[in-house]
Parts: structure tokens; C-alpha cells; sequence
């Protein structure tokens, strides 16, 4: 069973949430997910920073 993620910092740009979470080794990283359906994008980051310019260029395929 894999570990369960807390996720902390939530923030919300256009369609795209980003979190702040430690990995299994204990670093902190930023995951940015776009919550439209059937999307399916999300990505992991080392900083807030590039989490927050990866969630504002992202644009949706879906229609």
C-alpha cells in the first residue's frame, strides 16, 4: 500500500492546484495537478516557484 501524501499550502491558479508535501525522504516538494476532468496533467517540483509558473503556462487539451 503506498504512503498517504499530506498535503500542505494549497493554492489554486486557473484550473491548476498546487500543493507543498515531503516525499519518502523526507524533502519538501511542490506537485501542481489541473483539477479539469480528463485532463490527467500534474507534475512534481523542487520549488514553489516552479510549480506556480508551470500551473499559469499550462493550457488544457481538453474541450
Amino acid at each position: 500500500m503506498p504512503a498517504r501524501i499530506n498535503f500542505r499550502s494549497l493554492m489554486k491558479i486557473g484550473p491548476v492546484q498546487i500543493g507543498t508535501y515531503r516525499d519518502r525522504h523526507g524533502r519538501t516538494k511542490d506537485a501542481a495537478v489541473c483539477t479539469t476532468d480528463g485532463c490527467r496533467w500534474s507534475s512534481d517540483y523542487t520549488s514553489s516557484t516552479a510549480a506556480q509558473l508551470a500551473a499559469r503556462t499550462h493550457r488544457c487539451r481538453v474541450s
